[in-house]
C-alpha cells in the first residue's frame, strides 16, 4: 500500500510538472507572437500620431507646395507609386511565377539549380545595387530618367522573391494530385497550369503580396531611375513622383511642416499596401469558396 501511494504521488508530481511546462511553453509562444506584432503596432501608432493630422482631402488631390510652405498634398506621388507598382507587377509576377513553376517541375535539372542559386543571391542583393545597374542599362543609354526604368528596376527586385515563394508553394501540393491529373489524360503543361498552380494559388498570392510590399517602400532604386518629379506626370518616359521619394525629400528638410507631410505620406503608403493585401486575399478566398460550393 505504501508503495502504491508513493507511485501515485510520483505520478501526480509528474503530471503537475508536465502541466506547468505546458503552461510555460504556451506563455512563451503567446509572448513571441505578441513581440512579432509589436513593431508593426508601434509603427502604426507613431504614424497615426505624427501624420494623421496632415491627412485631409487636399492631401490626395493637391500637388506639393514649395518646401517650407504649409499645405499641399501628394497627389502626383500617390499616382506615381501606383504606376510603378503596376509596372513592376506586370514584369515581376509573370516571370517570377513562371520561373518558380519551372523550378518545382525540374528540381534536379542543372539549369534549375543555377536559377535557384541565383534567385537566392538576388534576394539578398542591396536595393541600391539594383538601382545602379538599372541606371547603367536603362537610364544612361537613353539619356534621361523615366517611370518605366523605375518600374523595371522594382520588377527585377520582385522576380527572385516571387520565384522562390512559388517554388515552395508548388512543392507543397500533394504528388497524388499531380499523378491523378496525368492519369486522367491531362498533358504535363496543362496539369502544371490548371491543377498544380491553381491549388498553390493562395500561397503564391501571399508571396506576391510580400514582394509588392517590399518594393512599395523602396527608395534607392527610384533615385537612380524614376528620380522624382514635383509636377504632375503620368508619362512612362518621363521622371515620375513616388511616395518613397517624396517622403525622403521631405524628411531631410529642416521644416516641421515638411516632416509632417513625410509622416502622412508614410501612413498613406502603409494603407496602400494593406488595401492591396486585403483585396487580393478577399478575391482569392471568394474564388475558392465558389469552387467548393
Amino acid at each position: 500500500m505504501a508503495g502504491l501511494a508513493c507511485d501515485e504521488g510520483i505520478e501526480k508530481m509528474s503530471r503537475r510538472s508536465r502541466h506547468v511546462r505546458s503552461k510555460v511553453m504556451l506563455g512563451l509562444t503567446y509572448a513571441a507572437a505578441a513581440m512579432a506584432t509589436l513593431p508593426l503596432l508601434f509603427i502604426l501608432v507613431h504614424l497615426l500620431r505624427e501624420g494623421a493630422q496632415y491627412i485631409r482631402p487636399g492631401f490626395f488631390t493637391q500637388m506639393p507646395k514649395p518646401i517650407g510652405e504649409p499645405g499641399g498634398g501628394m497627389a502626383n506621388a500617390i499616382v506615381g507609386t501606383l504606376m510603378l507598382i503596376s509596372i513592376a507587377s506586370l514584369i515581376g509576377l509573370p516571370v517570377g511565377i513562371g520561373a518558380g513553376l519551372y523550378l518545382a517541375e525540374r528540381r534536379g535539372a542543372p539549369l534549375a539549380t543555377a536559377v535557384r542559386f541565383l534567385s537566392d543571391v538576388l534576394n539578398g542583393l542591396p536595393s541600391i545595387v539594383m538601382g545602379i545597374f538599372a541606371w547603367e542599362f536603362l537610364v544612361k543609354p537613353v539619356g534621361h530618367f523615366s517611370a518605366l526604368a523605375g518600374g523595371i528596376a522594382l520588377g527585377a527586385m520582385m522576380i527572385p522573391l516571387v520565384t522562390r515563394t512559388t517554388e515552395e508553394m508548388i512543392t507543397l501540393v500533394p504528388v497524388s494530385l499531380h499523378e491523378a491529373a496525368l492519369a486522367l489524360g491531362y498533358s504535363r503543361w496543362r496539369t502544371s497550369l490548371t491543377i498544380v498552380l491553381r491549388t498553390a494559388l493562395p500561397g503564391i498570392v501571399t508571396g506576391a503580396l510580400v514582394a509588392i510590399a517590399r518594393i512599395a517602400g523602396e527608395t534607392a532604386p527610384l533615385l537612380f531611375t524614376a528620380l522624382g518629379n514635383q509636377f504632375w506626370s503620368t508619362s512612362l518616359r518621363e521622371p515620375v513622383a513616388a511616395l518613397p521619394l517624396q517622403i525622403f525629400t521631405y524628411a531631410i528638410t529642416p521644416y516641421d511642416t515638411a516632416h509632417g507631410q513625410a509622416w502622412a505620406g508614410a501612413l498613406v503608403l502603409i494603407v496602400v499596401v494593406l488595401t492591396i493585401s486585403m483585396l487580393a486575399r478577399f478575391a482569392t478566398r471568394s474564388r475558392f469558396r465558389a469552387g467548393t460550393d
